[in-house]
């Protein structure tokens, strides 16, 4: 009996470590911008994988590999869910603990939707909490073993397009803020796309991505803004892109578009097509050949590491 009892207080103690490798932080203690009260309720559908909806409290959920796994990089990670719902574990945390696996710390962004009644301005909040999770996140660089300069983004379909706009519109340094969080860069040093959604302006964009984020009667300014294509400059971080041709919810022409755009502004991208996978293949596990994607995303990311 002894022995069971030392056994349980054993594992108990096990758990609340391996707890304490991942937790979670508000993004803004206090006031949210760009927030009203509304009368809606978060939901959480967890009936095959966990869909999230109506996010009311963006957060991050902080996913740390062992110190001496540990890179010094770092990936926000942006679930996808065509800026209605999030696809939370599918695209969120199972990636996370993939990176870990690998020595990379991992954050995975819940956060707001455009379609939720809690916005004041629906299409801003989106990337307003992803700028806020990169600064966050390298706001505690130091205490995660992360190093400031190693902090990238990754997005899935949706989460695609948000990654993406968080690596085209991004903030410099206000060294005049008030709050020292946001006196930091929201520049990602890389970012990590997977079948994204990139392009508002093309024939080939995903209208219910658009639909949500921007509205159906769209302004053309804000598609002209929200079609990242266009906004790629030189200050743009190296990208990684996977994608399959025989996606038939999201082209693979935005990532070819994508692609091209980034070659013309002398950007290093890294491409991987695959001839099979539809949409929504996350790590591919049991895909044969396409899940071979994680492999050559690590070694990017490890020749990244060496490159910097």
């Amino acid at each position: 009996m002894m022995k069971y009892a030392l056994l349980i207080v054993f594992l108990l103690v096990m758990t609340s470590m391996c707890a304490g490798q991942n937790y979670v932080l508000p993004l803004w203690p206090d006031k949210i911008p760009n927030y009203q009260k509304a009368d809606e309720i978060e939901l959480i559908d967890s009936s095959d994988i966990v869909r999230i909806s109506f996010v009311q409290q963006p957060n991050i959920s902080v996913y740390l590999p062992s110190k001496r796994m540990a890179t010094g990089q770092a990936v926000v990670i942006c679930p996808g869910g065509s800026y209605i719902r999030l696809a939370y574990d599918w695209e969120g945390s199972d990636i996370a603990k993939w990176f870990n696996a690998n020595g990379i710390a991992a954050i995975v962004l819940k956060y707001r939707l455009p379609i939720s009644e809690s916005n004041i301005i629906n299409h801003k909040s989106p990337l307003i909490d992803a700028q806020r999770a990169i600064r966050l996140t390298r706001y505690h660089a130091a205490e995660w073993n992360i190093a400031g300069d190693k902090i990238g983004i990754m997005g899935s379909s949706a989460g695609g397009h948000l990654a993406s706009t968080a690596g085209t519109h991004f903030n410099g340094e206000d060294s005049n803020a008030s709050d020292p969080i946001e006196s930091l860069s929201s520049r990602p040093d890389f970012m990590i796309l997977l079948y994204p959604v990139i392009t508002f302006s093309h024939p080939f964009m995903h209208e219910g991505s658009r639909n949500a984020l921007i509205g159906e009667n769209h302004n053309p300014e804000l598609s002209a803004y929200y079609s990242n294509e266009i906004q790629v400059t030189a200050d743009t971080p190296p990208t990684f892109i996977v994608h399959a041709s025989d996606d038939r919810s999201v082209p693979v022409e935005n990532s070819l578009i994508f692609y091209q755009a980034l070659k013309d502004n002398n950007i290093p991208v890294e491409m991987h097509i695959y001839p099979e996978g539809g949409h929504g293949f996350s790590l591919a596990v049991g895909k044969g050949h396409l899940a071979t994607w994680t492999a050559r995303c690590i070694d990017w990311m490890r020749w990244l590491n060496r490159k910097n």
